[in-house]
């Protein structure tokens, strides 16, 4: 089984910074790519980044694209989501996910693995 933990998460004012992290456990050599969502209340769950293990390919939601960076360190086995420029649409609980497609996927039905999810809240 593949477990993933997000955290830091909190409520930040508009134009701060945050920076969540993910840790992945058990059969991690299952995940090719690494990828957060977000879900807003009464919303669907939509892409934000993903990341590829391997070769460190990046792929964004162009609502987030030079605001957001996603990063991992494979030894760790840890990914992050650096978040600048924060704007109260941000708000959102921010999940990570893992898929075995070797692709910077965007699709949210390719993602079989998720965490708990950690709430972010971006105040005016």
């Amino acid at each position: 089984q593949v477990h993933l933990v997000e955290s830091g998460g909190g409520l930040v004012q508009a134009g701060g910074s945050l920076r969540l992290s993910c840790a992945a456990s058990g059969r991690t050599d299952w995940v090719v790519t690494m990828g957060w969502f977000r879900q807003a209340p009464g919303q669907e769950r939509e892409f934000v980044a993903a990341i590829t293990w391997s070769s460190g390919v990046t792929n964004y939601d162009d609502s987030v694209k030079g605001r957001f960076t996603i990063s991992r360190d494979n030894t760790k086995k840890l990914v992050y989501l650096q978040m600048n420029n924060l704007r109260p649409a941000d708000t959102a609980v921010y999940y990570c996910a893992g898929s075995r497609e070797n692709y910077a996927t965007m699709i949210r039905d390719n993602y079989y693995y998720w965490g708990q999810g950690t709430q972010v809240t971006v105040s005016s």
